[in-house]
């Protein structure tokens, strides 16, 4: 005799086996494999010393975008993961999915994402210079945002994770 339950729990269980665990289960991965990157990256050189002293007394945004290293940037980008996926197709979690954001227009990397008015409004591109500043201080680039990061003061920082924004959804040459 059949359990009168299986037969209503053996189709949710399908569901949930079939439709959203694989999608969820490939966010997990690559959030556990990032969060691999990141141990691996704090045991490892980034020639942090070297990288500052090439770029010089009063360095320049530019200056820094040219010792950033992206792999770097990946390890650094750990903390932006625990809101932001940025594999191609994974859904938004608290922030929008920033695959391929680089150079595209504020407030539409995502389609399913909900962004503010303030920062659809704000006008201009994710490029090296308006992503420094976002990534200093969002709240103090757009007043408005439901951006709840306090910013990264470190410029050498910044620029390594501008970097792997920059190649994330590139093609490789």
């Amino acid at each position: 005799m059949n359990d009168p339950d299986e037969s209503v729990s053996r189709p949710f269980q399908k569901t949930f086996r079939d439709r959203i665990l694989p999608r969820h289960t490939k966010n997990m991965v690559h959030g556990l494999l990032l969060g691999a990157l990141v141990l691996i990256g704090g045991c490892t050189d980034d020639r942090r010393e070297e990288r500052l002293r090439a770029v010089g007394a009063n360095p320049t945004l530019d200056d820094f975008m040219r010792v950033a290293d992206a792999k770097v940037g990946a390890s650094k980008f750990g903390q932006c993961a625990a809101c932001h996926s940025y594999i191609e197709g994974a859904t938004d979690r608290g922030g929008p999915n920033l695959f391929g954001v680089y150079g595209k227009p504020m407030g539409t990397n995502s389609v399913r994402f909900g962004y503010t008015a303030d920062l659809r409004g704000k006008g201009g591109k994710w490029d090296a210079a308006t992503l420094d500043r976002w990534i200093s201080n969002p709240k103090k680039m757009v007043p408005g945002t439901s951006m709840q990061f306090n910013g990264i003061s470190d410029r050498l920082d910044r620029a390594d994770i501008i970097a792997y924004l920059r190649q994330l959804g590139q093609t490789p040459n």
